[in-house]
């Protein structure tokens, strides 16, 4: 079978990872950890967090639309953290 034609294996949601892009004293950030935080405890993901202010790159990168959530090291949304959606991007 080709390549093109194969699909890739979707990962087990214990192999999950969700990062929350974001910075100290930010009431969105707040909101989005405490979403992300029980998405992931629901689903069995892993989950991290980043503050942009100890990293120039995220800064530069996000620092307009903190929070910021990636999955898998993809960007998933950004400003609002929607619970369901999160569950469907891990599978669950």
């Amino acid at each position: 079978m080709s390549p093109v034609l194969r699909r890739a294996k979707k990962k087990a949601a214990d192999e999950r990872v969700v990062t929350l892009i974001g910075k100290p004293g930010c009431h969105l950030c707040d909101d989005a950890r405490a979403v992300v935080e029980e998405v992931c405890t629901e689903t069995g993901a892993s989950w991290e967090e980043k503050d942009i202010t100890q990293d120039e790159v995220l800064h530069r990168a996000y620092w307009e639309q903190i929070p910021v959530v990636l999955v898998d090291g993809e960007q998933h949304t950004f400003w609002r953290v929607d619970a369901g959606r999160l569950r469907r991007a891990l599978g669950a």
